[in-house]
């Protein structure tokens, strides 16, 4: 174990810096190494692993009490592919004028949502009021989750796989403006004798 003075002199002897790599150490823990690089792969890192969370959004869908049959069903289909999508789901039914005093209507509606996603999704919190409006929120359940969850990673990685080959093109040379050419003979001296005779 060096003194702080004597892993000062050798990082400086070899062109690199001394980085404290864990403070919470007793006594902290240093590292002679490139701190520019050390920078970079850090950073590096933390991109990775932002492109490997899965964000996941809270879709809103709205009924009504006198919600009729073939909206309900559409409503229902929107419940469900947000689920599939690894998505929540907040499901809410807005009361007008005297349909508050009915809010047994609400609660068989949000009942039969639950049947009706039963397949894909869970209740994550159970139907409350809130002004004039009754809501629950649904998740998909575990296995609907990560297939959601594999699902986005491979977007993910064909996604960045497209962009790397579009910036990269076979050769791994960069694309951009062509490299001006040093002087020589003319392109024609070199090429080949033309096919066939001339007009």
């Amino acid at each position: 174990m060096l003194t702080i003075e004597a892993a000062l002199q050798q990082a400086q002897s070899e062109g690199l810096d001394l980085v404290e790599v864990n403070p919470m150490a007793k006594p902290p823990v240093c590292k002679i190494m490139d701190y520019g690089k050390f920078k970079y792969e850090e950073k590096k890192k933390a991109s990775e692993a932002k492109k490997k969370q899965v964000v996941v959004h809270l879709k809103e869908v709205k009924l009504r009490p006198k919600t009729e049959e073939h909206d309900y069903e559409f409503k229902v289909r929107n419940v469900k592919r947000f689920l599939e999508e690894g998505n929540k789901a907040r499901v809410t039914i807005m009361f007008r004028g005297r349909e508050i005093t009915h809010k047994e209507l609400g609660s068989a509606i949000l009942d039969d949502v639950v049947k009706d996603v039963k397949e894909i999704g869970i209740v994550e919190q159970q139907p409350r009021m809130e002004g004039r409006q009754m809501f629950m929120i649904l998740a998909p359940n575990p296995k609907v989750a990560q297939r959601a969850r594999d699902l986005a990673r491979q977007q993910a990685a064909a996604a960045a796989a497209a962009k790397g080959e579009a910036v990269k093109p076979e050769g791994g040379a960069v694309a951009g403006p062509a490299a001006p050419q040093p002087p020589g003979p003319p392109a024609s001296a070199e090429a080949p004798p033309p096919q066939g005779g001339t007009k």
